[in-house]
């Protein structure tokens, strides 16, 4: 019974000890990772201000790997042509300064919150209009460190960048927005900026767009010679594609609308002058302030855009159907003129017959009592020409009525007197309006959705 129970107090005590040794072993493990910052961080063992060394410890320059992240896209500006983005960047580089212990593998990286411990590329994006960091809660920021001296800076950044627009085709448009990185001061001789092997650009899954749809996107390299040298430099090609369903809503519908609303006119009567005026007036105004509105969120460009063109047309056709209405006008006013001055002077010569018939009977009436009449017979002999004229007379009055012809009676709808030519007006524009209405959308569909960007 004793040497048992020696032998339980004993296990109990190794026990006891395993069990301290391993908590030690955990508190000098974080310890040893104090000292291993120490070691490679102290004062006096690693200036910041040097470079690491190029490819396997060589005099080369040193190799900077980028990848990003884009976390969200905000708004793509037309106006001012500048769209804005939130990232996550990273850049890896190798410094063998940093390389240390690992401590068997259970040391796997250093983390530090603190880039000016370590060297840093001098990266700046080159198109950058606005820029900066997130330090809700904390500053959104690392540092880590590999046991082979790989360092690994990782940052979360918003950025507003230039992106000139070519608008010729908008709102039929694609545009191509880029994101450049370049080193400031160090020359590829010391620095060389490359993308990440495999995907150096992730995108965050259901990228929503207010108004363009990312299509893809291209990484190349960008590097740029001055007076001073040649800089590395990286850029990113973002392809948008403008959501048509939009524009279509908010703009080519009403537009249409107007321009079918300004044909109404054309079936009114021609006498309503106030209301084919009123309707003429004011589809032309709203027409007017959508060009406007449409106009002020666009920049002043030196070109003619698919939209101007389209509002343009869709201006002149209401524009057309005002002016159609002013040649009605004038043409039933000349009309109707002219047609007074023909009762005039038909009256005129009514009025001159009568008066010659009043004056031949009072002839008749002053000649001589005496005067002897001489008496015609009453019947004619078979080579009297007299009696030929008459009998060809009946012969013309006997014949038989000629059958209508359908064209002549389609055609006398729209006789040519001018008191007509303003009905006739109004009959032509509505088919004439209509019809080049219909042609230009064609050719303006035709043209505009089938033809390819210039620089594509």
């Amino acid at each position: 019974m004793g040497s048992g129970h020696f032998f339980w107090a004993i296990f109990y005590f190794a026990s006891l000890c395993s069990a301290s040794l391993a908590n030690n072993a955990k508190i000098n493990f974080r310890e040893k990772e104090k000292k291993v910052l120490d070691q490679i961080l102290g004062a006096g063992k690693y200036d910041a201000r040097i470079r690491p060394s190029g490819i396997n410890g060589t005099d080369g320059p040193a190799i900077v790997r980028i990848n990003l992240f884009v976390r969200s896209i905000m708004t793509i500006s037309d106006i001012k042509m500048e769209y804005s983005v939130q990232l996550t960047f990273r850049e890896q580089w190798t410094d063998e300064r940093l390389k240390f212990d690992d401590i068997q593998g259970r040391l796997k990286y250093l983390t530090l919150t603190e880039a000016n411990r370590v060297w840093m590329p001098d990266l700046f994006f080159s198109n950058e209009k606005e820029g900066h960091f997130h330090n809700i809660i904390m500053p959104n920021v690392y540092i880590r460190i590999f046991p082979n001296g790989s360092v690994l800076y990782s940052i979360r950044i918003s950025l507003t960048l230039a992106c000139p627009m070519n608008l010729k085709l908008y709102p039929l448009d694609r545009q191509i927005c880029s994101l450049r990185m370049a080193s400031y001061g160090w020359t590829t001789n010391d620095l060389v900026f490359l993308w990440k092997e495999g995907d150096p650009v992730q995108v965050v899954k259901n990228l929503h767009l207010p108004r363009f749809t990312l299509e893809k996107f291209l990484t190349d390299y960008c590097n740029s010679k001055t007076n001073t040298g040649e800089y590395s430099c990286l850029k990113v090609d973002l392809l948008f594609k403008r959501e048509f369903s939009y524009y279509l809503i908010q703009i080519y519908i009403p537009c249409c609308m107007l321009v079918i609303v300004s044909w109404v006119s054309f079936w009114l009567d021609q006498g309503a002058v106030p209301a084919r005026v009123s309707l003429g007036v004011t589809t032309l105004l709203t027409m007017a302030t959508q060009t406007s509105g449409i106009n002020a969120s666009l920049p002043p460009v030196s070109y003619t855009k698919a939209i101007d063109v389209w509002t343009g047309v869709c201006l002149t056709f209401v524009f057309g159907a005002l002016l159609e209405f002013a040649l009605v006008n004038y043409a039933s006013r000349s009309g109707l003129n002219k047609a007074n001055m023909h009762k005039e002077n038909m009256k005129k010569k009514r009025r001159d017959l009568e008066q010659a018939s009043l004056d031949a009977a009072s002839d008749l009436l002053d000649t001589d009592s005496n005067a002897t009449f001489a008496m015609k017979p009453l019947v004619r002999h078979p080579g009297d020409p007299l009696a030929l004229e008459k009998r060809l007379q009946c012969e013309v009055h006997m014949q038989a009525p000629k059958r209508p012809n359908c064209c002549k009676t389609w055609l006398s709808k729209f006789p040519t007197r001018q008191c007509s030519r303003s009905k006739r007006i109004d009959v032509i524009s509505r088919i004439t309006f209509p019809l080049v209405f219909a042609l230009f959308n064609l050719v303006y569909w035709s043209t505009y959705l089938f033809r390819e960007e210039e620089d594509e």
